[in-house]
């Protein structure tokens, strides 16, 4: 029996490599950047960055494109939010 720790710390390592993998390269080429933040009941905290940081399009990215590709992935994923890490997350 999977507890919902463990289950959480799996959903955690599968962001952490979506993000690494998939979402990460295609925000680098446009010159933002992507970081995970948390995870909890669902929901996902990231920080954009480089181009990504103020751009209009940034609430676009997120939703039609972080948030698609971690629900695809991960069903558990309900929502994905950006935050502003004034003086650092975590």
């Amino acid at each position: 029996m999977v507890t919902k720790i463990q289950r959480d710390e799996i959903i955690v390592k599968t962001i952490n490599k979506l993000i690494k993998e998939k979402i990460r390269p295609a925000l680098v080429m446009h010159g933002g950047n992507i970081e995970f933040i948390s995870y909890k009941s669902g929901e996902v905290l990231v920080k954009l960055s480089g181009a990504c940081h103020g751009c209009p399009s940034a609430s676009l990215t997120l939703k039609n494109g972080v948030e698609e590709v971690l629900k695809h992935y991960i069903p558990e994923v309900d929502t994905v939010k950006a935050v502003r890490c004034e003086g650092g997350c975590k």
